[in-house]
């Protein structure tokens, strides 16, 4: 769920081929707005996670940033984004933990929509964690999301079949689904 793009239009800024998922036309229509804004091109797919599909080892890179969802539906969403990533292919997520509540500076109200490192391990099972911690930092994304926040963050790597990987700065990158340039 991407949102107004900010995330897309800086990974197609970048050169990357991008493709952004938003249930909203609104979001998605201002995603690429900007990306015309900053001479990036991205590609929009408009559909409820419900509905997405995503082929197989079609993707090198999967950003989740601030995708709080149910349990039941996250868990299907992010079996299929793994299953979508190539080997080699990385993930980079970011969301808050139940801990979020006390501070009351931006997520979701209910804890069932908020996640933990452990759950992010099980949910991705099998990549390789480069990182993947829970901290207390301060966030500023706006006027909702503003303020001491309690987050879990994760990078993980899809293991290569042959084990080598190369540096992660080779790799090509894209939200969701296409390869790169």
């Amino acid at each position: 769920m991407e949102g107004q793009g900010r995330n897309a239009v800086y990974l197609a800024s970048l050169g990357h081929r991008v493709t952004a998922q938003d249930l909203s036309p609104v979001g998605l229509e201002r995603a690429e707005q900007l990306a015309q804004q900053r001479g990036a091109t991205i590609e929009c797919l408009c559909c409820n996670l419900n509905d997405l599909q995503l082929e197989a080892e079609s993707t090198d890179l999967v950003v989740a940033i601030w995708m709080h969802l149910p349990p039941d539906l996250r868990g299907r969403v992010h079996a299929q984004a793994l299953r979508a990533l190539r080997p080699g292919g990385h993930l980079i997520l970011e969301a808050y933990t139940p801990r979020q509540q006390r501070f009351g500076t931006g997520g979701p109200p209910t804890a069932e929509l908020l996640i933990e490192p452990d759950q992010v391990r099980t949910e991705w099972q099998g990549l390789d964690w480069l990182l993947l911690r829970e901290q207390e930092r301060w966030i500023e994304e706006g006027p909702y999301h503003r303020g001491q926040s309690a987050v879990v963050q994760a990078v993980g790597r899809k293991p290569r079949r042959d084990r080598a990987h190369p540096p992660i700065a080779a790799m090509g990158l894209c939200v969701y689904r296409h390869t790169s340039v």
